[in-house]
């Protein structure tokens, strides 16, 4: 069987490339986020799944779900999803949307784990010395994992810079171990 997010791949370069040129790659990346998160909810995974639901009333569920109004092109975009039996894959949509739009702008996210609360100036700081690293023009997303003791952990794609209290102990236990 295919990967989900292989599967998902058409359905988010699609809809990128028809509107990457209209300006509104924030918006539409807000929405793919609201509408992976209605998608990814426990209940709705549930219910869409109801063999006795018709496609629309899948799609009048779903959208009624949604907070922000749907414009024409997004009401189309989830109808065929429903249509075709992809709604569930809209979280793997929108990062896969995400993705295709971080490229355009020649940006990455940076997923920062830390173990305390930092400050925007912490914040700026350590993003600023990771652009330096990666080279890259980073967008911090950042949280807060007391179990990491102290120091912070940071993805950028598939790359992983791990400084917290927490690996430094895994560490000298596989030395010690060895």
């Amino acid at each position: 069987m295919a990967e989900l997010s292989t599967i998902a791949r058409p359905y988010a370069e699609a809809l990128f490339a028809s509107v990457r040129n209209e300006g509104t790659l924030e918006q539409w990346s807000a929405l793919l986020s609201e509408m992976a998160q209605v998608a990814g909810h426990p209940d709705v995974r549930e219910t869409l799944k109801t063999p006795g639901l018709s496609n629309q009333q899948r799609y009048e569920l779903f959208a009624g779900l949604m907070k922000t109004p749907l414009s024409d092109k997004a009401r189309n975009f989830l109808e065929l999803l429903v249509d075709k039996g992809r709604v569930l894959l809209l979280p793997y949509i929108s990062e896969q949307f995400d993705a295709l739009k971080h490229q355009l702008e020649g940006t990455e996210l940076a997923h920062i784990t830390s173990a305390f609360e930092l400050s925007p100036e912490q914040i700026a700081d350590l993003v600023a010395a990771l652009e330096k690293k990666f080279g890259l023009k980073l967008k911090p997303v950042v949280t807060v994992d007391a179990t990491l003791i102290g120091g912070v952990r940071v993805m950028v794609g598939d790359q992983v810079l791990d400084t917290s209290v927490q690996a430094q102990l895994a560490r000298m236990r596989d030395t010690l171990a060895a």
